[in-house]
């Protein structure tokens, strides 16, 4: 059975304050293609359908596109919602959905109710995790001892009733480590850590795990953990890297114990308690079916990338004509001297320039030179903190006339 496996579309999602539905526009119709590219027999996505909680019409209207066109292709697909959505909104007509082949997971009640396909090795049993937090997990398990999301995601899976003698699949979105292994986070992700994350063997009785959450696409303690990232680059700690599907090859049951999730020990920590504990509530190795996965990559409308040097040579003919001027950029201007024109003077030659900094002797004396030492813009972006904690206080995001003032604001004093 061949599964494809994407997250975090962040649907109506903006990088410092430019939209990125054009770009969302471009990729999502190449992961439509895939699906009968590579005869897909259905597609995983793991959670982060939109940016916020309360998305535009636009951004609803693209979510809409995409996964009509998925169901007119005959492919069954699993849906989660993410910690950035709304798991009431997204569940939104699940029942009448489900029989178009689009199988949204509801809002957590207590139980996960598998999604069943089989081919000719039999069944497999999709299994829709979606985001949870310990408080959610604990109203459902009063008498579980629930502290953490370690416990929560442990009552969780032990709630699911896994027959091992079949092909199992998990789609979840949590921060999920493996022993001391972390995954390697961007700058966009900048509050995930800490106190949220899972240890991997809480999954072992699955035989693929289908991840979202983190936006770099990358294995977790075993080639079966995967998080498949991102659909576009969202952040310029990324800029050298690039976004993919995951195409997922599930063999027949039994062919490969040894490649269950959890069961390479010296990857997920043999001699680490928690973790142990975390397989042990996973009941077991899973059906030990052989597993296979393939990085399809998805072509960005604009890459988004950094440039460096001082200003004349970067907008000089023959540099500007090296690769796409209409990539996304963030510009290190090398020069001594600020130029009051900069900007003006770098955007006539490259539209879509996001942000400029400062590297000379001046910003280094400052200690604020690098871009190691300097904060993402779109983790830190004024009009974004803004909106998000008008949402946190008001229960609903900005007016665009309430986004405009806020806008104006941050113009006067010189912060945007």
């Amino acid at each position: 059975m061949r599964l494809l496996h994407i997250a975090d579309l962040h649907i109506g999602k903006r990088v410092c304050e430019f939209s990125m539905l054009e770009d969302q526009r471009h990729v999502l119709p190449q992961v439509i293609d895939m699906l009968g590219a590579h005869e897909a027999d259905a597609l995983l996505v793991a959670g982060d359908l939109y940016d916020k909680a309360t998305p535009s019409a636009e951004a609803v209207a693209l979510v809409d596109w995409f996964l009509s066109e998925a169901a007119e292709t005959g492919v069954p697909a699993i849906v989660i919602p993410g910690n950035h959505d709304s798991a009431e909104r997204v569940a939104y007509a699940g029942a009448m959905l489900a029989r178009q082949g689009i199988h949204v997971a509801p809002v957590y009640d207590g139980t996960i109710r598998p999604v069943e396909l089989a081919d000719d090795d039999g069944p497999v049993r999709i299994w829709p995790i979606p985001f949870v937090r310990p408080a959610t997990v604990r109203h459902f398990f009063p008498d579980e001892d629930i502290s953490d999301y370690m416990d929560a995601l442990r009552v969780v899976v032990g709630s699911c009733a896994l027959d091992r003698s079949v092909r199992n699949v998990a789609v979840a979105h949590q921060f999920v480590t493996a022993g001391a292994m972390s995954p390697e986070l961007s700058d966009s992700e900048v509050s995930v850590g800490g106190l949220d994350n899972v240890d991997a063997g809480v999954f072992s009785g699955f035989d693929y795990v289908a991840l979202g959450h983190i936006h770099r696409p990358q294995r977790i303690g075993s080639d079966t953990v995967r998080y498949a990232g991102s659909i576009l680059k969202y952040s310029f700690s990324e800029a050298l890297g690039s976004k993919s599907a995951v195409l997922v090859e599930l063999g027949a049951p039994g062919a490969d114990v040894e490649g269950a999730p959890g069961a390479d020990a010296a990857e997920v920590g043999e001699s680490d308690a928690a973790g142990a504990d975390m397989a042990r509530a996973g009941e077991g190795h899973a059906s030990g079916a052989r597993v296979s996965c393939e990085l399809l990559t998805l072509e960005p409308l604009h890459d988004l990338r950094r440039i460096r040097g001082p200003l004349e040579a970067l907008v000089a003919p023959d540099v500007v004509a090296a690769a796409d001027a209409e990539d996304y950029l963030q510009v290190v201007l090398t020069d001594e001297n600020p130029k009051v024109d900069a900007m003006a003077r770098l955007r006539a030659s490259y539209p879509n320039v996001m942000s400029i900094e400062y590297d000379n002797a001046r910003t280094r004396a400052a200690g604020l030179a690098g871009t190691e030492a300097a904060t993402d813009a779109d983790a830190s972006s004024p009009l974004e903190l803004f909106e998000e904690f008008f949402e946190r206080q008001n229960g609903t995001a900005p007016s665009d006339a309430q986004r405009d003032m806020a806008l104006q604001g941050f113009e006067r004093i010189g912060v945007m």
